[in-house]
Formats: C-alpha cells, sequence, structure tokens
C-alpha cells in the first residue's frame, strides 16, 4: 500500500518538526518547507529522512503543494506568501499543526496537557518521564528535548499523551489558542501572566483562552493548578466543570524543605531547590533529590506528581522518577566550565523566569560554597538577549530589568528589532546593566570581566548567535595563559 504523502509548510519549529516526527511514526512520507532551516533543527530532520525545501514561493516549494495528500499549515504561515495564496485560489483544505495532532493522534488517548505562561517545557518532560519510568509508554509532544528521551515527540503506546499546551494562536485562519486543539483529560495551568503583546492585547485575553479550554474539560477531567494565584483563581470562578486539585503553599500537594525555609515564593536563598520533601493533604509521601534547581522546578515537580496521580500513579512511584531525570536541554544546561567558569544556556525570557532561575542558580552556588572550602567568588553573571515579540515591544520593561536584581552582573545584548531604550529602564530601577550592540564585544566583556568560580547565566529563547559556544572558546586560552 502506497504511504500518503504529507507536507507541513513551517517545519523547522520545534512543535511542527515534533508533528513530523509522529507523522513518520504514523507511516506518512512527510516533507516539509520553511524559511530557514539550520542545524540542529535541519539535521534532525535530516536524521527522520525528510526533505525540506527552501523558502515558500520557488516553483519547487509550490510544486510539492500538488504531489502530496495532505498540508499542514504552521503559524508561521501568512497572507502573501506564494503557497498561501495558492492554496486559497485553489480551495485546498486548511489543517494547522494543532487540528491534525487532535484528529490523527489526540482523539483516542488520554491527554495530559501543560499550560502557562513558563515551566511547561520542563513539567511536561517531567510528567512524560514519570510515565515512562513507571512502565507506561506515553507518546508526548514536547517544546524542547527531554534529555531522557532524546527526541522532542514519540507517538508512544495507548493510553497517555502529554503535550505542551501551548496559548499562542493556532494559525493566521484560526486565532484560538493552540491548546484548544488538544483536548485535554488532566489539565495543568502552572501560573497565567501577561505574553505573547503580538498576539494579545491585555491578559484578560489570555484568560478568556483558558476559560475556554476549562469549558472543554470533561466532568471526570482534572484541573490542577497553584492555589492562591489570583489570575488564574478569576478564570476558575468564572466556571468549573471538573475536578480540580492544587499545588502550592495553601495546596493539596505542597513542597517543604528542611530547613524551613519562609518567603512569599515558599523558598528563598536558604534552598536551591534540589532537595523537599512532598507533602499531600498534611501526610508526608517522599522525598525528591534531583539535579534540578529554583523555587518554579520545585513547583513544575508538583504538579507532574499531581498530574501523574491523576492518571493512577502512586506519589511515591513519581517521586522515585524525579531522581531519574536528567533535565531538559536550554533549561539550566551547563555547556560548560573552563577555567572554573561554568557557562549555563536556559530558556528563560519572561521576568519571572528570569527572577526564579537566578534565585536557584544564586541558592545552590551559596550552598555550595558551604559545603566546601573555597575562595571562588561564586558570583552570578546574567547574559540576556530581549528576543520575544512582547520584550522587543517594551511590554513589562520595568518588571524585566526588576528580574535581574540577584545577578551579580547584567550583561545586555540589544538587537536593532528592541526600540526601547534598555539601559536606562534599568538604571530607573537601579540596576546597572552593560548593554552590547554586537555579540563579539559582549564575549570580550565577558571573558574580560569574568573571574574563577563565576557562573554566567546566558537567557534567550533564541540561537543568541550561538553565543554559548563562542564564549567558551573565547575563554579558552585564558586556562593556559
Amino acid at each position: 500500500m502506497k504511504k500518503k504523502r504529507l507536507h507541513i509548510l513551517g517545519i523547522a519549529g520545534t512543535f511542527m518538526a515534533g508533528i513530523a516526527t509522529l507523522a513518520k511514526e504514523l507511516g506518512y512520507e512527510v516533507t516539509g518547507s520553511d524559511q530557514h532551516c539550520y542545524p540542529p533543527m535541519s539535521d534532525y530532520l535530516e536524521s527522520l529522512g525528510i526533505e525540506v525545501f527552501e523558502g515558500f514561493e520557488s516553483l519547487e516549494s509550490l510544486a510539492i503543494l500538488d504531489e502530496v495528500d495532505e498540508i499542514i499549515i504552521g503559524n508561521v504561515m501568512r497572507r502573501g506568501m506564494p503557497v498561501i495564496e495558492k492554496m486559497l485560489d485553489e480551495k485546498r483544505e486548511l489543517i494547522s499543526g494543532p487540528a491534525w495532532l487532535e484528529e490523527k493522534v489526540l482523539r483516542n488517548r488520554w491527554v495530559l496537557c501543560v499550560t502557562g505562561t513558563h515551566g511547561k517545557t520542563t513539567t511536561s518532560s517531567l510528567l512524560a518521564w514519570i510515565l515512562e519510568f513507571n512502565g507506561l509508554k506515553p507518546g508526548f509532544l514536547i517544546g524542547g528535548i527531554p534529555s531522557n528521551f532524546g527526541v522532542s515527540a514519540k507517538l508512544g503506546e495507548d493510553p497517555f499523551f502529554v503535550i505542551e499546551g501551548d496559548e499562542y494562536d493556532t494559525g493566521f485562519f484560526d486565532k484560538r489558542s493552540k491548546f484548544l486543539h488538544c483536548r485535554p483529560n488532566s489539565l495543568i495551568i502552572n501560573n497565567l501572566e501577561f505574553d505573547h503583546a503580538d498576539i494579545f492585547d491585555d491578559l484578560k485575553m489570555i484568560q478568556r483562552q483558558f476559560h475556554h479550554v476549562l469549558k472543554i474539560l470533561p466532568s471526570h477531567g482534572r484541573v490542577i493548578y497553584p492555589k492562591g494565584i489570583k489570575s488564574i483563581e478569576e478564570v476558575l470562578s468564572w466556571g468549573v466543570f471538573s475536578e480540580q486539585d492544587t499545588v502550592g503553599l495553601e495546596g493539596r500537594w505542597q513542597a517543604r524543605f528542611k530547613p524551613e525555609v519562609k518567603s512569599g515564593s515558599g523558598v528563598g536563598l536558604g534552598s536551591d531547590g534540589s532537595s523537599f520533601e512532598v507533602w499531600c493533604e498534611e501526610k508526608l509521601v517522599g522525598k525528591v533529590n534531583w539535579d534540578l534547581l529554583g523555587q518554579h522546578n520545585v513547583n513544575n515537580a508538583l504538579t507532574a506528581i499531581a498530574a501523574a496521580h491523576h492518571a493512577g500513579l502512586k506519589p511515591e512511584d513519581a517521586i522515585q522518577a524525579l531522581a531519574n531525570f536528567k533535565g531538559v536541554k536550554r533549561r539550566m544546561e551547563l555547556k560548560g566550565n573552563v577555567g572554573d567558569v561554568s557557562v549555563y544556556d536556559d530558556f528563560a525570557h519572561h521576568p519571572t523566569a528570569i527572577e526564579t532561575t537566578l534565585a536557584g542558580l544564586k541558592a545552590h552556588v551559596k550552598n555550595s560554597k558551604k559545603t566546601k572550602k573555597t575562595k571562588n567568588t561564586g558570583r552570578v553573571l546574567a547574559v540576556f538577549e530581549p528576543r520575544s515579540n512582547t520584550l522587543k515591544s517594551g511590554h513589562g520593561k520595568e518588571e524585566l530589568a526588576k528580574s535581574f536584581g540577584l545577578a551579580d552582573e547584567v550583561y545586555i545584548f540589544q538587537s536593532l528589532a528592541v526600540k526601547w531604550d534598555v539601559k536606562n529602564i534599568f538604571k530607573e530601577v537601579g540596576i546597572e546593566a552593560k548593554i552590547f550592540l554586537e555579540t563579539e564585544l559582549l564575549i570580550q566583556a565577558l571573558v574580560k570581566n569574568s573571574q574563577p568560580g563565576d557562573h554566567i547565566l546566558i537567557m534567550s529563547n533564541g540561537g543568541f548567535e550561538n553565543i554559548h559556544a563562542r564564549l567558551l572558546k573565547a575563554l579558552a586560552p585564558l586556562v593556559t595563559a
């Protein structure tokens, strides 16, 4: 029997590459096209045997549309692109990635959907690993690469499928959030803040999308969320028709630290989040010792444990899996250590995520110095690229600047797309930031200013001009100097 041919427009994004992976497992012959497809994504797609056409207007890219059985349209596609105009002129079926996924994969699965402004990738990875570790062989589609799996998507076996539920819009012809196509049984809402200023005018518009997904959650489905967050509680007040479970300081599932740490977020610099107890309904159910850092990852773990419990797993089995979790690429990923200078890569790009990531690393450095005699500085040098559409527009720039308060030094790469006065905004909130218009000059400054024992935390939701590898290479001569 001849294989069905599937073509994906905008295949180089993480989500669409995940769709391509699942389609290959389903037996499709897959091709794709995109404007820019560079390593590592180009290498990954090539390893799957997927041919990728460059651009959306070449004769080759247009001709392929007439040769395939199905076409998936990524949300990077817009009116005016020749391939889109051709499809509209010919009245071809318009199918988005999320809609294709709903029809071909999710319809008959127990879907565990992880949503929220930040923490989705790590929580999805944790949840998929908990299920895998306990022999359940879940499917998953995640916006990153969990180190335990080495791939971002896998079809898995019935019944469970874990998916990172994005609130971004589905396509130019479908402005609903992607997660509305997930049809979840277990729904995690990690947090809810304003983001995606290119799509949403205000927080209320985002809350409305979360309200819509709650309306399609089955009555025996379950929504899992941190109790006491106003923006989430407001959405819930508009109507919940399903079971509820809560995490956090006021929730049914709680994390507790030894020695006890008291602060507004539940953890301060007294704990780095690498060890904590899990309590449920005032009963100790286990202790987590793992490699992840920060209160945000503690919260991610709690929601993953609660969701796994809804899927039928015992808390102690979920906790055992966490000890074997290897992390996610680009989430506090140590890229190298040269001359006792550690360089990390992290995807943080929202003020809250930046603040909690810095807090986790600072606490870890502080606690590490307590356990061994060292003359090392233990400074944290924060390097950041304002790259999201929200930050480039200047929305929330004061909150962004304040989020770097725990860093010992702050380095900002200001691309031409960032139009607001970065240096003055940081100065107004009392934080001195070094601003660079070129990454090469930024690297030179880091090499000059770094000292043995420093931790350089590089944060961006993009490639950042391969700054991590370039910095490590530039630091190397200092070791032999």
